[in-house]
């Protein structure tokens, strides 16, 4: 296992996941529906992210980038769960096939879910399917390009109460942003050691 996965499972040990707060209900105290996703980190010499670009025949987030996950099932045992079987569904990555070593704070998508991401290794042996009737493509972008904070855009905004500071990448051809990018900031500042700020297009 190279530095850079060491370095990142040693510092996801020590952090604590933010509480949700009253956001997390709606405004007759019901819970919000729930999501997971999960953020794949290959563990090749050149360490990657593995995310998805969602089919343009979807009825929600058509064309975005995205990473696997999807709303939590009635039969899932936990939102961990939740993450590795719709990860399965969508790029073929089989859940004995990921170590999952961090769980993220959650996040409330534009539509009011409440988004849990995870974080996992994966084999560089392991081979990606995409789900033709959801997934577009699958692609991976090397931790080290991350590294060298290459945003095109930095936005701030405001949801549910929270302020957030919301990088945008443009990677191959692929636009990283919204909620995505969101969650890859979290990974960013706590499993990579990173202070991005705003702004520094």
């Amino acid at each position: 296992m190279c530095n850079m996965i060491k370095d990142i499972k040693k510092r996801l040990s020590r952090y604590q996941p933010m509480a949700r707060s009253d956001t997390a209900l709606l405004k007759d105290n019901a819970p919000r529906k729930q999501a997971a996703v999960l953020l794949p980190i290959v563990t090749s010499a050149n360490p990657s992210l593995v995310l998805t670009e969602r089919s343009s025949q979807l009825g929600s987030h058509a064309g975005e980038v995205a990473w696997p996950g999807g709303k939590q099932d009635e039969t899932d045992a936990s939102l961990q769960m939740t993450a590795l079987r719709e990860s399965e569904e969508e790029i073929g990555l089989a859940p004995q096939q990921v170590e999952v070593i961090a769980e993220l704070r959650p996040y409330i998508s534009k539509f009011g879910l409440l988004v849990t991401p995870y974080v996992g290794l994966v084999s560089p042996d392991v081979s990606f399917v995409a789900n033709e009737d959801e997934i577009a493509s699958i692609f991976h972008v090397p931790l080290d390009y991350l590294l060298d904070d290459p945003r095109a855009v930095t936005n701030i905004i405001e949801r549910h109460g929270e302020r957030h500071i919301v990088p945008e990448y443009h990677y191959q051809g692929y636009r990283i942003w919204g909620l995505t990018s969101m969650i890859l900031l979290e990974f960013m500042s706590h499993g990579m050691g990173m202070d991005i700020q705003h702004p520094v297009d």
